[in-house]
């Protein structure tokens, strides 16, 4: 399996990130690529403000776009994120396709990014957006590939149900910001990978200074070890690294965490 993280800019026109996101899709197949992560809200500036006006309801031209991009290049997109309606909710949803443009899955994000840092910043999902309920498993060509949504990794007994639900690697579309991602993105990526044995993927958008809200960037690989084994910078990129899965059961032999788990201590 080759794990393509496409870290694109996002700006105030759908159709203009869309062609991009196709671009870099393109790309990350020429350099080998067969399962393939966009970042979160990859369609639409990553702000309430937008969310409105740019979600569509399930089957709409993104969710077309999408399809047929996983058919037309023969790989397994997990689509990042867009705003999502249905009925009068808005969801930041993930759409994952197989290699003949079929759904496989969908994500709403399950834990909405309501912060205040004193001084830093403050951001209310929960104002615009409704929470999903559940975790994201999907079954691939490659094995089970769970996924959540940048504020889901921060809770560790999320990552661990979808572990237990058979994920041998986890994708993270995210977008941590100037505050948070300095402090936490790589630590949480590692801790997430190290704790569960399993390979950790976040695709965050590039950053941009100009934006109303500024991603960090760097997007990054992390082994179930709980090392970086590849990351972009903050600039637009696309990173394609091998998932080896053989190195992952060695991992689990010589280091069982999860067979010595003991649930009913907890």
């Amino acid at each position: 399996m080759n794990l393509g993280l496409i870290q694109m800019n996002v700006i105030d026109n759908k159709e203009s990130n869309l062609v991009k996101a196709e671009v870099f899709i393109e790309e990350a197949v020429s350099k080998g690529a067969n399962v393939i992560l966009l970042p979160e809200m990859f369609n639409c500036p990553y702000d309430n403000s937008y969310f409105e006006t740019y979600a569509e309801a399930d089957g709409g031209p993104t969710y077309k776009r999408l399809a047929s991009w996983a058919k037309k290049y023969g790989v397994i997109l997990f689509a990042g994120s867009v705003p999502e309606l249905e009925g009068e909710n808005l969801y930041n949803t993930a759409y994952v396709f197989d290699q003949k443009g079929d759904l496989i899955g969908k994500h709403r994000k399950t834990h909405l990014f309501d912060i205040d840092v004193k001084d830093k910043i403050r951001f209310m999902e929960s104002e615009v957006l409704s929470a999903g309920d559940s975790t994201t498993v999907v079954d691939t060509a490659y094995g089970k590939i769970g996924i959540c949504i940048c504020y889901d990794i921060r809770f560790p007994e999320f990552a661990r149900k979808m572990v237990l639900e058979g994920a041998q690697v986890i994708l993270v579309p995210g977008a941590f910001n100037m505050t948070t991602g300095p402090a936490h993105w790589q630590l949480t990526a590692r801790a997430r990978a190290l704790d569960n044995q399993v390979y950790y993927g976040l695709c965050s958008p590039a950053r941009d200074e100009s934006a109303l809200y500024t991603a960090y960037g760097y997007s990054v690989v992390t082994n179930p070890w709980g090392e970086v084994i590849s990351e972009l910078d903050e600039k637009e990129g696309v990173l394609v690294q091998e998932i080896d899965f053989q190195s992952q059961e060695l991992i689990r032999e010589e280091l069982p965490l999860l067979k010595h788990r003991k649930p009913g201590c907890y």
